[in-house]
């Protein structure tokens, strides 16, 4: 699979932050982004048992649907004293009105009824990039860290307000956009896929 430069490239989400990672990601390589939102395209029932396989039922539908390559992320929060949750439900534990909030909440009040002294943790995230005729290139990506609570900063989206990285004093969410684009799970999956070859600049 090749995408050549300025070739149209659903970015299949819904989460607004999600998608201007991605995109941020992708500016140096001559691709053309539209997230899956400003085209009108539904999100698909995440029901895959693993990030790879709901990315990659995410990125088939969109471009089965939208008609062009599709990139699709499914990535979430593993934290080692809740046995690896919250895992593949990341973005259902913030609820309908996706309220991370809530997410962090959930994580930190558990965490708290086990008694836990461990608060070692990894954001995972898996790309799957699927053509139009159904060819599916699948990574995976991990940061591995440490949670805190009270949640710190703004910068970030999803549970980055209560991550902190491996040799990092400041969360994800304290983290200036750039900085945390180089280290993150989907920087180290985007870095598995530059190497593919997919991309013409990256030959």
């Amino acid at each position: 699979m090749k995408l050549p430069r300025g070739a149209t490239l659903i970015v299949a989400s819904h989460n607004q932050g999600k998608v201007r990672e991605i995109k941020a990601l992708l500016g140096p390589h001559g691709i053309h982004p539209v997230g899956a939102a400003e085209l009108g395209l539904a999100e698909p029932e995440e029901t895959g048992s693993s990030f790879i396989a709901n990315a990659e039922l995410k990125a088939r539908a969109a471009a089965k649907a939208g008609g062009h390559a599709a990139l699709a992320d499914d990535s979430g929060l593993a934290v080692a004293a809740l046995d690896g949750a919250p895992g593949i439900y990341s973005a259902r534990w913030a609820g309908p009105s996706k309220d991370f909030a809530i997410a962090m909440a959930r994580v930190e009040r558990e965490l708290r009824e086990k008694r836990a002294t461990d608060l070692s943790a990894k954001f995972v995230c898996a790309l799957s990039l699927v053509s139009p005729s159904g060819e599916i290139l699948s990574f995976e990506g991990e940061v591995h860290g440490r949670l805190t609570f009270p949640p710190r900063g703004d910068k970030g989206f999803g549970y980055d307000p209560i991550f902190i990285a491996d040799g990092e004093s400041v969360t994800f969410g304290e983290m200036e956009p750039g900085r945390k684009h180089a280290m993150s799970h989907r920087a180290r999956a985007f870095e598995k896929l530059l190497h593919s070859g997919v991309f013409s600049e990256s030959l």
